[in-house]
């Protein structure tokens, strides 16, 4: 298992820098609230050589198949073929309320907009007929045709998801999967469902998110994470929000109630607080480099190959010493990074 970490767009170069100097393996950037995913890794490949590069994860419902195709193989391209293609459906309210993308049949779309990327990443005219995509639309207009695409036809593509249904089509179609809110115990049940339809782990990319922070004391550690759980927590309805459900599931669903409706009600700051600890040191790292070890540990013996760090410092300061933090755990546990130190 190496070590990735996903990157905030204010300081995005200097924690990619920082990350590849101590041996990380991949810097993921991710899309959403604050900015999207290709500006930044371009920048991010401008400044760096060789820690490899993903979007954690591109938004399906913002790009047509063939834009995500073009982008990715242009991020490849001035990247020195080090992309790595992520892809989330994101949820309901988003894809609707965002970009005012329908959201019926996700997997079912899903799978049709991979086969596009695919056909586009290998330089083939783009002709697909499909239930969601039909392209050229009627079939004789000119399809698309990617020149900058043979720059690696077979560059990796991951799918994000948290459902059984979502692991089994990552299974399927891709080289890889980014999970969200995971502890270790939760990955590995996670991987039965991929072990079931590969039949191996081997070759598929594990890349979870998970969040972490680093103090002598736990307590004061998780208080710089509580607005991130909360807002995904809060995200959505009840009845569609997927990280709700999540913490529901893991038997957090009292919080998670309180949580839901505080931010319903504009009150941030009582959903950050009403995060349970528990909660949050199960599915993140959290304490001083001791603490997190073991954790560490735990991920790689679960079938992570990357463990994505969430840095969620509000200063380059912190967020550069959370990642020379990590690293030292890391060299703690007796696994070893992808480039020098």
């Amino acid at each position: 298992m190496e070590l990735g970490v996903f990157l905030s767009h204010e300081t995005a170069c200097d924690v990619a820098e920082e990350a590849e100097r101590l041996g990380y393996g991949m810097a993921l950037v991710p899309e959403g609230f604050r900015s999207d995913a290709p500006t930044v890794l371009g920048a991010v490949a401008a400044r760096t050589r060789r820690i490899a590069l993903a979007s954690g994860v591109m938004q399906v419902p913002a790009r047509t198949p063939v834009l995500a195709a073009l982008t990715a193989a242009t991020l490849d391209s001035v990247s020195g073929g080090r992309f790595r293609l992520g892809l989330g459906v994101s949820n309901p309210d988003v894809s609707l309320g965002w970009y005012g993308v329908p959201f019926p049949e996700p997997l079912s779309r899903l799978r049709e907009y991979v086969t596009v990327v695919r056909m586009a990443l290998r330089g083939e005219p783009v002709r697909h007929r499909g239930r969601h995509y039909q392209l050229p639309p009627d079939g004789t207009d000119e399809a698309a045709h990617l020149v900058a695409a043979p720059v690696r036809a077979d560059l990796p593509l991951y799918l994000a998801g948290v459902r059984p249904g979502s692991l089994r089509l990552a299974a399927e179609l891709a080289d890889g999967w980014v999970g969200v809110f995971s502890s270790p115990g939760r990955i590995a049940e996670s991987l039965e469902h991929v072990r079931k339809v590969r039949g191996t782990l081997d070759g598929f990319e594990v890349v979870p998110s998970v969040p972490v922070a680093i103090a002598d004391d736990p307590e004061q550690a998780a208080d710089t994470l509580r607005g991130y759980y909360a807002n995904f927590i809060g995200l959505a309805s009840k009845e569609r929000g997927v990280y709700f459900a999540l913490a529901t599931e893991m038997g957090f669903g009292e919080a998670a109630e309180e949580i839901h409706a505080r931010c319903a009600a504009g009150d941030r700051a009582g959903a950050a607080k009403a995060v349970p600890f528990a909660f949050m040191d199960r599915t993140a790292l959290i304490g001083p480099v001791a603490r997190i070890a073991p954790r560490i540990a735990q991920y790689a013996a679960a079938g992570v190959t990357t463990l994505g760090l969430t840095v969620l410092s509000r200063t380059l300061a912190g967020q550069l010493a959370v990642v020379r933090a990590a690293a030292e755990a890391m060299a703690g546990v007796g696994a070893v990074g992808s480039g020098p130190a």
